[in-house]
């Protein structure tokens, strides 16, 4: 996850791990889901909910007096039942607190310390774990990773041997956009070793560090370095090293850490695009240090005036040194900046874009930003920092629209600034509008060039079998009844039901329909007729792009 990012459609900013399922084929009706409830008693209860303020939350400041608005429009906009904001400034919290509940259809609001799943957030404490552990001399941010791991591999001899831990954090590997993604997103059976040793048969389809190129899979590699150099489980090294340190006392490694009397958010998606519904929890056990972490911003707060005081804890002691923050706020890699998907965002489109150590970095409104995204099956986020000025905001929500989370951080960013007032919730809605309307066109142009009377060209029996990719394992097609059914051998969310589109070409739905990702399942024959291979490719553009079907090369195995 899962970095939260937009498919290149919807502008900038372009915060990787985007799962904003927000266009749809044109048969298929669009809803505002959450507005449905206004009608309800049940409604009412969740306003009087949403008005509960816990002790920790603070009086809003004059300069975010319109905030209370701007959040109820993205939630309307957006269908989010939940946003918590946090913003910090010169060394203090300005503002904390919640607005929704934690579950639609449950009166329990959202607060200060409500845990979410802050997904590829997790990355930039990979990245202080490692400085933490170069810091210490048990290693260099310039070690080949081939010194600490003599197992790890990647496809190329070469990327093998020259790749350095701080490759392992900048997106700059060679791998494509969410290579080896289906290795552990979904949840998998695979282990953190399983997943490191698949990586070597992971194609690379880019220039080692030619260009930036988002990717998870090389997080679970650094997860490895830091059990491996520590000592200590990644669990048990966040814990002692940071989250006690910085006073994070709510925050969770995964999931699976969640205590009793935790209050965590429950994710939010639209199922087949259009039916809002919670989807059960996440983990990331195999791939902890690409997006595992759960917080809330009350904690969230204090780690990111930890990062604006230059590595410094509240009590003045360092937790990392000045100078090590600078170089994880170094760019390691620029970004292609996009032009924007509609003009309203325009006023959002920075100078320059690119990578540093677990960081993205780009500009806004003449100030420099540190910032990150997180995205998640249900729960999306982003938090950014403005060094110069001393800002910080973390915006967490339960809903998979990074429109939301964008809409709040630049009107809060505005609002700090003394910037010019523009209306980011009607700007980010013109956009979701677009990739509404190229996710009809796109699907359109499927329907136009199909043959729909055309038949497949054997039994469907002959389809069937066990088929192997090199690098994520065997995929099964079944025959049941008059149908075939398409199993991934380690992911237990990725089962569903094939339906013939055209020629050898299928459609499987799945039948987890909050996945939003049926794919094209297209069968090879040889020129005996019997099946060579088997390629897929989401059906949809706005399938998030951690579903990397198009890496995979199935091979039938021999009967």
């Amino acid at each position: 996850m899962a970095a939260f990012r937009w498919r290149g459609r919807r502008g900038w900013p372009r915060p990787r791990y985007h799962r904003e399922k927000a266009g749809v084929p044109a048969s298929i009706p669009r809803e505002n889901t959450l507005n449905k409830w206004l009608g309800s008693g049940l409604v009412l209860a969740m306003g009087v909910a949403a008005q509960v303020a816990g002790a920790q939350e603070a009086a809003m400041p004059v300069e975010l007096q319109q905030l209370d608005a701007t959040v109820e429009r993205v939630r309307q906009q957006f269908d989010v039942p939940g946003v918590a904001v946090a913003v910090v400034k010169d060394g203090k919290v300005v503002l904390e607190r919640g607005w929704g509940v934690r579950e639609i259809g449950k009166p329990e609001p959202v607060q200060a310390d409500t845990l979410f799943a802050i997904a590829s957030n997790t990355k930039a404490f990979t990245a202080t774990s490692l400085n933490l552990l170069a810091e210490e001399g048990k290693l260099k941010m310039s070690d080949r990773v081939v010194d600490h791991l003599p197992g790890f591999r990647m496809s190329d001899p070469y990327v093998t041997g020259e790749m350095r831990i701080r490759d392992l954090l900048s997106h700059r590997s060679g791998l494509s956009l969410g290579a080896g993604d289906l290795l552990f997103w979904p949840t998998t059976t695979y282990s953190n070793a399983e997943v490191v040793a698949r990586l070597a048969h992971v194609p690379l389809k880019n220039g080692f560090r030619d260009r930036y190129a988002y990717d998870n899979i090389l997080y679970a590699v650094a997860q490895q370095v830091i059990e491996k150099v520590s000592g200590l489980s990644y669990a048990d090294f966040l814990q002692q090293r940071i989250f006690d340190k910085v006073g994070m006392a709510g925050t969770r490694y995964n999931a699976d850490h969640l205590r009793p009397g935790d209050k965590p958010a429950i994710g939010h998606a639209k199922f087949d695009f259009k039916d809002l519904r919670p989807v059960a929890p996440l983990t990331w056990s195999n791939n902890a240090g690409a997006g595992g972490i759960y917080s809330s911003v009350h904690d969230l707060a204090k780690w990111m005036n930890v990062q604006l005081a230059g590595g410094r804890l509240a009590d003045g002691t360092p937790l990392f040194s000045e100078k090590t923050q600078q170089q994880m706020w170094q760019m390691q890699i620029p970004q292609v900046v996009a032009k924007p998907s509609v003009p309203e965002l325009a006023p959002a489109t920075p100078n320059f874009a690119g990578y540093g150590e677990g960081w993205s970095l780009s500009d806004y409104r003449g100030q420099k930003l540190v910032w990150h995204t997180g995205g998640w099956p249900g729960q999306v986020s982003r938090l950014t920092l403005v060094p110069d000025q001393k800002l910080g905001v973390v915006v967490l929500t339960n809903q998979e629209s990074g429109a939301a989370f964008n809409a709040i951080t630049l009107s809060v960013l505005d609002a700090m600034l003394g910037a010019p007032a523009h209306d980011w919730v009607a700007a980010y809605a013109a956009s979701v509008a677009k990739a509404q309307d190229n996710a009809d066109e796109d699907w359109q142009k499927h329907v136009a060039a199909r043959d729909a009377k055309s038949r497949p060209s054997l039994p469907l029996s002959d389809y069937a079998g066990t088929y192997r990719d090199a690098w994520y394992g065997d995929v099964h097609v079944e025959q049941q009844g008059g149908r075939l059914r398409l199993r991934f051998g380690a992911t237990a969310d990725l089962v569903g039901t094939m339906e013939h589109w055209q020629h050898d070409t299928f459609i499987v739905r799945w039948d987890n329909r909050s996945l939003n990702a049926d794919a094209f399942v297209n069968f090879s024959l040889d020129p005996d007729g019997n099946v060579r291979e088997a390629r897929m490719q989401a059906v949809s553009s706005l399938t998030d792009f951690s579903f990397d079907f198009q890496d995979l090369l199935l091979v039938p195995l021999a009967q």
